[in-house]
């Protein structure tokens, strides 16, 4: 018998994990999301796979506009995800957002610590979600830590046990 969703997010927090804004374009539309589900998945041709749940505007407007960016935050950027993460903000999530325009024309946001801009490569079905593989057409990296969750609180990064920061 399988696990109970519960019991899954439980054991998920234990999970550090980066997160990330995914943004998408179609025409004239933008949208973007927190995700926690985001991986490189190969050097050779460059690829980045992010999971999405089946019901978010921009599940359907990736599968739409064939491209998605992935924004990874920075540490003081957790007012950010709240807002992308936050249903009762899905329409106004952009709102005084500083973003460039990518050249597949998704938006990458200002001030995360890495930005990829991707095309469409692939699309998975898993149960609730879509795994989205893009090929990344361009890639940006900016000075700063990263946004961490854990244990469902945003962390920061501490200095390796050299006492060196990484």
């Amino acid at each position: 018998m399988a696990i109970t969703e519960d019991e899954f997010k439980y054991c998920m927090g234990a999970w550090p994990s980066g997160v990330t804004i995914v943004t998408s374009r179609h025409g004239e539309k933008i949208h973007g999301m927190t995700v926690s589900d985001f991986t490189g998945a190969s050097l050779c041709p460059p690829l980045a796979v992010v999971m999405c749940n089946r019901d978010s505007i921009t599940t359907g407007m990736i599968a739409d506009g064939k491209c998605f960016g992935v924004n990874i935050l920075a540490a003081n950027q957790h007012e950010l995800s709240n807002r992308f993460a936050s249903k009762k903000f899905e329409h106004i999530r952009f709102e005084g957002v500083d973003y460039d325009t990518a050249e597949t024309g998704a938006p990458l946001i200002r001030g995360a610590v890495a930005n990829l801009d991707c095309r469409l490569d692939a699309t998975h079905e898993v149960g609730d979600h879509l795994i989205y593989v893009g090929l990344i057409q361009s890639a940006r990296v900016e000075s700063g830590d990263p946004l961490v969750y854990w244990k469902g609180r945003y962390r920061g990064l501490e200095a390796d046990s050299s006492g060196e920061e990484g």
